[in-house]
Parts: structure tokens; sequence; C-alpha cells
């Protein structure tokens, strides 16, 4: 199931649909299928046209993201928190040390800023190798590096290393609260993932409090176009395509109990 997923989405993202059907209409041309040609070609030309020259993907990611606001203040109290993987750039950090992080490093950083606040918190770090392959360094291998080094003593952590998906945090997690004596725990994931998250770990029944980060929209996202940051559209309609046909999915798997998990 885990390669499978992976599979979906190498063909299933939106560029690759536009090379799919770029490719079909050339075959249709080859072949002399000009209704193919022309549909296929016309296909093409609109995911990359909405992709890269619109605010399609910006507006996708918001709604997810406001799905479950942020707290307006720090709990008064803290016993635990959980922070997902999906923060470190695994295959470079396995080829030159350290803890680089990606897009979502603001998930090590609030965690971080959450546990110098709260002393007597503990930070279970959940995330392995989410590679078809393998063989890289996981996120909680990498963020404990991070965390040492900016101060954080090791016997605050659990370490869940080797999940892979959202599905396996969740299954981890449960295990290692119940190992630890922990609950009530604040989830800390990027926003547009929090939906997806909550519902997984609810359907596990495990109490976490949504706590939001690395936020990608502005929060006054409206559809039109945009011809000033193509690659930046681009990805974020790659990332919300991606979370609602990972809601889809786990919804259809009987992973979450609804489509679109709420407060």
């Amino acid at each position: 199931m885990f390669v499978f997923s992976k599979l979906v989405w190498i063909f299933g993202q939106p560029l690759s649909l536009a090379f799919f059907f770029g490719a079909l209409a050339l075959v249709g041309s080859l072949v002399r299928r000009r209704f193919i040609a022309i549909v296929s070609s016309l296909l093409s030309v609109l995911i990359l046209f909405v992709a890269l020259y619109t605010t399609a993907g910006a507006y996708i990611v918001q709604g997810l993201e406001e799905r479950f606001p942020h707290p307006a203040a720090d709990p008064a109290d803290l016993k635990c928190m959980i922070v997902l993987g999906g923060a470190t750039q695994n295959e470079v950090t396995t080829a030159r040390g350290g803890y680089e992080m990606d897009s979502a490093g603001d998930r090590l950083v609030e965690t971080l800023r959450l546990a110098q606040k709260f002393p007597q918190a503990r930070v279970v770090v959940s995330g392995g190798d989410g590679s078809i392959s393998g063989k890289y360094e996981g996120d909680a291998v990498i963020s404990e590096r991070f965390f040492v080094a900016l101060g954080l003593p090791k016997d605050r952590l659990v370490e869940d290393t080797t999940s892979r998906t959202t599905l396996e945090n969740a299954v981890n997690t449960k295990q290692l609260l119940a190992q630890n004596g922990l609950s009530g725990c604040l989830l800390i994931t990027s926003g547009f993932h929090m939906p997806r998250s909550m519902g997984i770990f609810r359907k596990q029944g495990i109490d976490v409090i949504p706590w939001p980060v690395d936020y990608r929209s502005t929060g006054k996202e409206t559809l039109g176009f945009d011809f000033t940051q193509p690659s930046l559209n681009a990805q974020l309609l790659a990332t919300g395509v991606r979370e609602w046909i990972g809601l889809v999915g786990y919804y259809a798997a009987g992973r979450t109990s609804t489509l679109y998990p709420g407060p």
C-alpha cells in the first residue's frame, strides 16, 4: 500500500498529468487520431496554465489551512507535543550530515520554541524514511540532532523512527504515548496537513490538540490569475491536490471517519 500510494502521486500530480496528456496528443497525431490529439493537447495546456498562472493552488491550500485555526495563545500548561515528520531534506542530510530543513521546517522551529517555554513537556518525534528506496535517514533521527544541537536534552525526546505515512505516524505514536503515560498532547504539523492528520489520529482514538504551523497562504487568497511566480503556483497546486488525494483515499479506505475532518 505504501509503494502504491507513492506511485499514485508520481503519476497523478498536475505536472505529470500535463505531460501524460501531451504525450497522448503526440501519439494521437502520429496515429492520425485527430480528436484524441486535439483534446489531449487542450487538456495538457489547460493543466499547465492553471498550475503555473493562476492562484488555484494557493486557494486550495488556504482552505485546508483555515480548517483548523491556530489557537490565539499558547496553552497555560503543556505535558507533551507530537511533531510529525516532513520537515527535513532527508536525501541531502544523509549525504552531508547536519539537519537541513525544507519548507516545512517551521514544524521543528515551533516545537523547539514550545519545548523551551515548557521545560517539563515531552516531545514525541514521529517520522522515518518516507522514500520508496528506504535508504535515507528518517525525520526523527535528523530532528533529534536538531533538537539536541539547540540545547534540548535527549531524554525529553520520544522517537518513532519507522513511520513512513501519516497513518503509521498515528499508529506508532499511539503505542509510544501508552508506553510513556502521555496524553492530551499538541499535534504539530503543517496547516494544510492538519485536517487529514486530525482525522487519522481521531480514528485511532488518540486525544490531541491541533497546533497548525507552516502556513503557505496569506489567508486572503482569491481565485484569479498570477503571472509573477509560476513555479510557486505550481508547487502550491501540487501540495493542495496531493492533500486532497490523501483525504479522499484515507476516507475511502476507512482510515478517517469523515471526508474533511474539522474542529
